[in-house]
């Protein structure tokens, strides 16, 4: 698996979902992410069925995007099969309107 924190930390490469949850994890616990984010974060990353949620959804959308606001600007955590042909840093496939109106209203 590859892990990637745009702007922060370039892909890293493990070997198993469960090492790179955890070491997802440990990268963000010591960005200064506001509580909410911090919260939200620790919440889907320590959660018991985090590995079977994650690669549900690597399955169904190729990859698990996650974003979160720091020095105003939004980052993305990207996580993905380890040699997938097309690299992390590709864009994320664009937002519905309805979600982007939810999106600027919860990170604003």
């Amino acid at each position: 698996m590859t892990v990637e924190i745009e702007d922060i930390c370039g892909p890293a490469t493990f070997h198993r979902l469960p090492e790179a949850l955890a070491a997802t994890w440990e990268a963000l616990r010591l960005l200064p992410l506001g509580a909410v984010q911090a919260d939200a974060f620790r919440h889907f990353l320590t959660h018991p069925e985090v590995d079977r949620l994650v690669a549900e959804s690597i399955r169904r959308e190729g990859r698990l995007s996650l974003a979160f606001r720091l020095g105003g600007r939004v980052h993305c955590v990207r996580i993905g099969p380890a040699g997938d042909p097309t690299p992390l840093s590709r864009p994320d496939p664009p937002i519905p309107s309805h979600r982007l109106t939810f999106i600027r209203t919860f990170l604003c």
